[in-house]
Order: structure tokens, then C-alpha cells, then sequence
């Protein structure tokens, strides 16, 4: 269940960065249209960049208001501070976002800018619907869960995204340390005030927030001989200070002694609250699980369906969409079993598949290193190939890491972050390998595909590197949008002469009707009111994967209502799209301009996204 990973900080709200969108905006279809530019080219060229640098100086404020979202860019700003997590912040950002739009508005003639400003125009626009829609449900998303749980995502944060390369680095670091109780204790306070309100997780996920954050402070200050995850990442890169003669061993020793006298000063005792007030709440969680439960549980469903796949269509809608899905792929799936020579059902193949222990690496370290070598070359190989079928190829490197040790059991099976604008932190492809029978190596591929290239590195590098377009919409996120260029990026290597093999091309079946299979159990849980062990039975009983895959995933998508539809549906637009450029161009289609035409604009909604690519198959015709 791959997912691009976003960094999550609930009062990062940064201009044009929000979580929602309203269930009344269907795609871009209230949103202003282009018109043709004014025929004045000096002034449409004068008016446009004027514009361009309203968005720039827009994007800078709002990234001095976040150090989280500075650091992840890669940047200093900030560096020892953490965002301002209350409400009062979150509404006072809608704020400035509506004023920004407004003064957009008041300042500028839609009517004279040219196709790329118009565009930029109206993705502010929408950005802002979904802000007002994300402030509308602010406390019906877990603050704490077993996916995006603060309770991990600040120890990843400063192990994954801040860097020391400088004692100054390193002084900011202890400084987040010793602050980090102001910013989760504000966490703790709006978890708290939500489950008040009847907006706290099922039962379950309870014991994975208590297990993530009892494993942060087990280990050295705390107890034991090993160094806990965060003074073992500490320790680590003060050393790379020593032996890069930036600091001698004595200020290291120093830094070291203050690190140990934060983390038991300041991060226990926090993460003791935190497991306090899980406690706490868990004894009123109750043990349904869609946010059907929740007030105005329907409300926010439609929102969070229509915000990931950027479309107006209805949850039944999507239901049977998965189910036309599950029937057509699972037909394809008998005719590769035929392949293999297996004898017997569909069922019995999916349990041949689960449990023939040549597809699955041994659950040690080595059968761990061997998994991540494997899906290194799978990558490195497509690198050499995507000239067949790239125009524009990422300059940001990107590297294949095993999920840590302290988040692995309650994390996703595999997701992506996304490179600095510095180029020091790469793209990473974290690979889940803390149970091995969970990630079957006939699955290996096409997984290696959707997260690293040509999937979402390929496709967030490219954005993040784009020139002429503002700083917003390079690092926009639609989800259907991206993780549908994941899905068709797993598609697209078949064409290629991949999965040559019959288990590896069954593989990319399998992780397609995984992802069938999604739209299905996501709105059975949701808006049908299926049970969790409902949801588990489903996919047991239609998809090759494994039980503990299975589980797993309902448990991702009980806690992440809706992002798990915008996979089959974003897939489905482009391939659309693709099959259109084909049928009207002919003998003049190139899959090379084609990817150019999904890339080159950065993350836009899939309307948007169809009007891009209209307008590019018109220009190949009159060309």
C-alpha cells in the first residue's frame, strides 16, 4: 500500500497548502476559466510576472511562518523552532490565505495575464476552497494515529529532514529538542479537545500510538545500553562533525551530555503525556471504525473523496467503480496463472502466492539487505531506460531505505519523501521490511516503480525543478493526481518489456487490484458501515496479499478516510487521456511528449490536468 509520504504538522498551513476541499466544488468546474490573453504582449509579459512575484513573496511569508515546512525545503529558517500548532494559528493562516486570494483579486486582471499566470490564478482559487473546507472539519483528523501520528512523525522529522553540518546545526537540533514539549503538549490539547467532541480513532489504534511512543523513549538517557532512536541519531551525526573536523571529540562530548539532558528533561516527560492521554482516551474509544461515527461524519467523507481524487463523484460511485475494477483485473490475473502452468482456481493461486516461501525473503537482516539491494537495481536499471519514454529526467538523487526501527510496526507497507530543494536530502523510497512475509518479492518491481522511478520521484523532482512557475505549485499535492502518476507508473514498465517474468507481471496485477480493491473497502468502511473485520475479509478473499498486508492496510485506510480512492481513480483519468492523445494524433503521438504534458505544469487537479492535455493535443495537430 504505497503512499507518497506527506509531512504532517496540523498548523502547517502554509499559502496554498491545505487538507480539504468542499464537497460542492467538482473539480475545477466553479473555477474561473482560461480566456485568451489581452493582445498587448508587453503588458500581458508585465502584468504576468507581476504576478508571479505576488505568488513568490506570498509563498516566502508563509514559509518563514513554518520552520517545519523551511526545514523540509531544505532550509535554515527557523532552524531551531517548531510551527505554532493552535487553533487560534490555524484560523489566523485561513486568514492571511483568504487576504492573499482577495488582493489577487483586487490587484490583477485575470483577463491580461498569460495561459501559465491564469493557471496559477486559478489553482489559488482552488487552494482556497479546500482551506476553507479543511477548517470546516480541523478536528475530525487524528492528531495521533498508527500512519501519520505525531507521536512519530517529530522523531522522523528531525531524524530524516534536520541536518547538522555545522555546530550551529546542531545547537538548532538540541534547541527542538528542549522546545519540543510547547509544541506537542499544544497536539495533546487539540487531541483532547476533539475526542471531547466525539472525533478521537477506533479502539485499535491506540495500542499502535502507545507502542510508537513508548519505543522513542526506550533505550540511552532513558533505560538500557542501546542509544534510544533519537540519541542515536544525534550521536550519529555529531560524529560525522568530528571526523569531518568541523568540531573536536570535546565540544561533541558536550553536545552530547546537553542531547541526554534534553531528551530526559524535556522528550520523556512529553511523551509520557502523550501516552497519558491515549490511555485516557482509549477507554471511551469505541470499536467502529468508518468516520461515519463521527459529527457530521457524512460530511467529512464527502469532503476528504472529493479533496483526494478531485473529482465530484459520489461514494456509491466510486463502490461500483471498484468493483467493475476487481472483475475486469481479476480476469486478466487467470490468464497469467494460465501462463504459469498453475493448476486450479483463482483463489487457490492467491493462496499459492501468499504462502510459497520463494516468494518472500528470509525475515532476517540479510533477507532485509537483500530486498533493498534488489529494489535499488530494479530502479537503477529503469533509470537507464526511461530515454525511451522521458523527455525531462529528475536532477535530484534518490535513495531506497528500510523504514526505522521505532515507527515499522504501526507504518504503511512503503512511501516516499520527497528530496530538499538543496539537493542534500535525497528522495527516499522507504521500504516496510519489518515482517518480510509482507512484502512478497513478485510485488518487488512494481513497487520500486510507483514509489521511486518513474512514479513519485520522477514526478515530485521533476515538479520541484521546474522553472517559470511559482514556488506553490511546485510543491502543490493532489493526491489523485500523483499517486495516480504512481499507479500508471507501475503500468507503463510493462510496456516497456518489463515483469517478463509471469509471477512479476501477475505482481503488477496484483498491486492494481490492490488498488481496485481500495475503492471498495475505503467506502465500505465509510460510507456503507462494514466493519473492520468486514474490510479485512474482503481483500483476503479477493487479492493475493498476504493476511498481515491485509490488516494493515484496513487499518491505514480506517484512520486516512478517502486518500486511498484517488490511486485507481487518478490512474484511470491519465490512461484515458493517453488513449485519447493516441486515437487523434496518430502516426505524430509520442509517449515522450505525452509525459511532458502530465509533468511540465507541476500537480494540478485531474479536470485541470484534461485541459492541459486537450490543449497539448491541439498544438500537435496544428504542428
Amino acid at each position: 500500500m504505497p503512499t507518497r509520504f506527506v509531512p504532517l504538522a496540523p498548523a502547517l498551513t502554509a499559502l496554498f497548502l491545505a487538507a480539504s476541499i468542499p464537497a460542492g466544488l467538482t473539480g475545477c468546474a466553479s473555477l474561473r476559466p482560461v480566456v485568451t490573453s489581452a493582445p498587448d504582449p508587453a503588458k500581458t509579459a508585465s502584468e504576468s510576472q507581476r504576478l508571479f512575484n505576488f505568488f513568490e513573496q506570498s509563498f516566502e511569508e508563509a514559509v518563514q511562518r513554518s520552520p517545519i515546512y523551511a526545514t523540509y525545503l531544505g532550509r535554515r529558517d527557523g532552524y531551531d523552532r517548531w510551527d505554532d500548532a493552535s487553533e487560534a494559528n490555524e484560523k489566523k493562516e485561513l486568514g492571511i490565505q483568504r487576504a492573499k486570494v482577495a488582493q489577487m483579486k483586487a490587484s490583477f486582471d485575470f483577463e491580461t495575464l498569460d495561459a501559465q499566470s491564469q493557471l496559477s490564478w486559478r489553482l489559488a482559487e482552488y487552494k482556497l476552497a479546500e482551506a476553507e473546507a479543511a477548517y470546516r472539519y480541523r478536528n475530525h483528523r487524528y492528531i495521533f494515529d498508527q500512519m501519520n501520528g505525531m507521536q512519530s512523525q517529530v522523531p522522523a522529522f528531525l531524524i530524516n529532514q534536520h541536518k547538522i553540518e555545522t555546530l550551529a546545526d546542531a545547537e538548532a537540533y538540541l534547541s527542538r529538542l528542549e522546545k519540543m514539549p510547547a509544541y506537542v503538549d499544544t497536539l495533546i490539547s487539540r487531541s483532547n479537545a476533539a475526542a471531547a467532541k466525539g472525533a478521537r480513532p477506533p479502539r485499535f489504534v491506540y495500542d499502535f500510538v502507545l507502542k510508537d511512543t513508548q519505543n522513542i523513549i526506550t533505550g540511552k538517557p532513558f533505560n538500557g545500553t542501546a542509544d534510544s532512536p533519537l540519541l542515536e541519531d544525534f550521536r550519529g551525526k555529531v560524529s560525522a562533525l568530528v571526523a569531518a573536523r568541523a568540531i573536536d571529540q570535546a565540544a561533541a562530548s558536550a553536545l552530547t551530555a546537553r542531547a541526554e539532558a534534553a531528551l530526559t528533561t524535556h522528550v520523556k516527560p512529553v511523551y509520557e503525556r502523550i501516552a497519558a492521554e491515549m490511555q485516557a482516551q482509549a477507554k471511551a474509544a469505541g470499536t467502529e471504525d468508518g468516520v461515519w461515527r463521527l459529527p457530521d461524519g457524512a460530511g467529512y467523507y464527502r469532503a476528504q473523496l472529493a479533496r483526494n481524487t478531485t473529482t465530484g463523484m459520489s461514494a456509491d460511485e466510486i463502490h461500483q467503480l471498484g468493483l467493475d475494477e476487481m472483475a475486469r483485473i481479476q480476469a486478466e490475473m487467470k490468464v497469467i496463472m494460465a501462463k504459469t502452468g498453475f493448476k486450479g482456481d483463482l483463489d487457490a493461486f492467491f493462496e499459492f502466492m501468499r504462502t510459497d516461501p520463494r516468494f518472500y525473503k528470509p525475515n532476517t537482516e540479510a533477507g532485509r539487505a537483500a530486498y533493498l539491494a534488489e529494489a535499488t537495481a530494479a530502479i537503477d536499471k529503469m533509470r537507464g531506460d526511461l530515454p525511451k519514454v522521458f523527455h525531462t529526467f529528475p536532477k535530484a538523487p534518490m535513495i531506497v531505505k528500510a523504514v526505522e526501527p521505532f515507527r515499522e510496526q504501526s507504518a504503511g507497507k512503503a512511501f516516499y519523501s520527497q528530496p530538499s530543494m538543496d539537493g542534500k536530502t535525497p528522495g527516499i523510497y522507504y521500504a516496510n521490511l519489518y515482517r518480510m512475509q509482507d512484502m512478497p518479492t513478485y510485488q518487488l518491481e512494481a513497487l520500486a516503480f510507483h514509489e521511486g522511478i518513474p512514479g513519485h520521484h520522477m514526478q515530485i523532482a521533476i515538479s520541484q525543478e521546474l522553472t517559470g512557475i511559482p514556488q506553490f505549485r511546485k510543491f502543490g499535492d493532489y493526491t489523485a493526481y500523483s499517486e495516480g502518476w504512481g499507479l500508471y507508473s507501475e503500468m507503463l514498465p510493462k510496456e516497456m518489456g518489463y515483469y517478463s517474468d509471469p509471477y512479476a507481471d501477475f505482481g503488477r496485477l496484483a498491486m492494481e487490484i490492490w488498488r481496485a480493491a481500495r475503492l471498495v473497502v475505503d467506502t465500505g468502511l465509510h460510507h456503507k458501515k462494514w466493519t473492520r473485520a468486514e474490510a479485512v475479509q474482503y481483500l483476503l478473499e479477493n487479492t493475493p496479499n498476504p493476511e498481515g498486508d491485509c490488516r494493515k492496510a484496513i487499518d491505514r485506510y480506517i484512520v486516512y478516510p478517502g486518500q486511498a480512492t484517488a490511486y485507481k481513480i487518478g490512474m484511470i483519468k491519465i490512461v484515458d487521456l493517453r488513449e485519447r492523445a493516441k486515437a487523434e494524433l496518430g502516426e505524430k503521438f509520442d509517449i515522450r511528449d505525452f509525459h511532458d504534458a502530465v509533468l511540465k505544469d507541476g500537480p494540478v487537479p485531474l479536470a485541470i490536468l484534461e485541459e492541459n492535455v486537450e490543449a497539448w493535443i491541439a498544438e500537435e495537430k496544428a504542428r
